[in-house]
């Protein structure tokens, strides 16, 4: 595979885990390999089957095509893993600069905040904007909110009530209030399928639609995972499948040492979503029952200055996760007044990437030093095919985590209680207002 996964620095003196330790969670990790290969042929996991499938991509084409050519700006709604995922790949694409040419501007607003939907009101021609609604359930009450002040903002802009055609739902198929919602609207419905968790689903529609809007090639990251997911299907060992070998790690060092957090650590830019999206991927997926690991994004280099004092002299509880892309000789080098400074001597003739390479190399080697376990991803390119191996590579090492932890990867029951007591307090503020 493109991407090398190095777990030595997790290892003996160093890492802290001993090798016997990692043998035992292998041995474990075998019938949680097995599983995944039964899930696989039996198709009782819909998600093991998107890296193959390509029936769906034309019609995304064509809707992708359309919103492309029609609008200037796309509102995507959504929370969790219903927005985090298409964020993640569009960010391949839009570097948070601008997006490429022909493509619109994304906007994915994945909160309630009313400010932020007043200030982007203003700064756009609503005239110009489609909409897509996403969620899985087709009730989560954050996107219907947003939904609805969408829909009122874009009628008050246009001076129509009929709106629905510039909109698109992806929901599950049955009867729920988003569905209903696009029908009374007008919108177009695609469906979400229901054996797909959101947090799951960024190689559905839910990821690929947005991908495809901001011009990215919807079959080539598909691809890309498909490769990672043959080879672990493949392996007749677990020590021959990445995302198991990672699994595996990981729970080790939480069992046999104590280890509580998990921090990624990209440095590259267009991977800061990619690390919020493994955060909810992780956090959600494995904590339950008192058992996983806490999920932190940080971003090189720029976490070198607000975190790595407490990762390296702090309490040694972390399994650190740097994701290195080949940047050395990127850019162009330095040259006139800063190279010709005596303090800056070091970077004459030097380039970003060069710094950026070396930087990236002396948080691995210093954190390693100072004894933290340290698993470095190493990406000669970062494309469409290489961001869906790191996708595919993520999900299927949660999804063997959360089996050696003893949990299921796909339900988040403590999250219903809180959804319960929001309706409650909605109601009595509903009572209050008539009184």
């Amino acid at each position: 595979m493109p991407y090398a996964q190095d777990i030595s620095g997790c290892l003996g003196v160093g890492g802290g885990l001993a090798a016997s330790d990692l043998e035992k969670m292998l041995a474990r990790a075998a019938p949680s390999l097995d599983k995944l290969r039964g899930l696989h042929k039996d198709g009782s996991l819909p998600l093991l089957h998107l890296p193959a499938k390509r029936d769906d991509l034309p019609e995304l084409k064509s809707i992708a095509d359309e919103f492309r050519r029609r609008f200037s700006h796309v509102l995507v709604l959504g929370t969790g893993g219903s927005s985090l995922g298409g964020q993640t790949l569009v960010a391949l694409a839009d570097h948070g600069i601008k997006p490429r040419a022909g493509a619109p501007q994304l906007h994915f607003l994945d909160n309630i905040d009313p400010t932020t939907f007043e200030a982007l009101f203003a700064a756009i021609d609503l005239t110009r904007a489609g909409v897509i609604a996403i969620s899985k359930s087709g009730s989560t009450a954050e996107t219907m909110m947003q939904l609805g002040t969408c829909i009122a903002a874009l009628r008050a802009a246009l001076g129509v009530l009929a709106v629905g055609d510039r909109c698109i739902a992806i929901t599950e198929p049955t009867d729920n209030v988003l569905g209903r919602l696009a029908e009374k609207l007008g919108m177009r419905r695609l469906n979400h399928d229901p054996g797909v968790g959101g947090r799951f689903s960024v190689l559905s529609n839910v990821g690929l639609l947005p991908a495809l809007i901001a011009g990215l090639d919807g079959a080539a990251i598909r691809a890309g995972a498909a490769v990672v997911l043959d080879a672990t299907l493949a392996a007749t060992d677990p020590r021959q499948s990445d995302p198991v070998l990672g699994a595996a790690v990981s729970v080790a060092l939480a069992e046999a040492r104590g280890t509580a957090t998990t921090v990624l650590m990209p440095y590259v830019d267009r991977l800061a979503h990619f690390g919020l999206w493994f955060r909810q991927l992780w956090a959600e997926s494995l904590g339950k029952e008192g058992k996983g690991t806490t999920p932190i994004r940080a971003l090189g280099t720029v976490d070198q200055h607000s975190q790595l004092q407490l990762y390296l002299d702090g309490p040694s509880d972390k399994l650190f996760t740097l994701v290195m892309l080949d940047v050395a000789g990127t850019g162009d080098p330095v040259k006139g007044e800063v190279a010709d400074e005596p303090a800056l001597a070091y970077l004459a003739g030097r380039s970003m990437g060069d710094l950026l390479e070396a930087e990236q190399r002396a948080t691995s080697d210093s954190l390693r030093h100072k004894g933290h376990p340290v698993r470095v991803f190493r990406l000669p390119r970062l494309d469409e095919a290489a961001l869906g191996e790191l996708l595919m590579h993520f999900m299927l090492e949660t999804i063997i985590a959360a089996d050696l932890f003893g949990v299921n990867a796909f339900d988040q029951p403590a999250v219903e209680d809180g959804k319960v007591r929001a309706r409650q307090y909605l109601g009595e503020m509903a009572r209050s207002a008539t009184r």
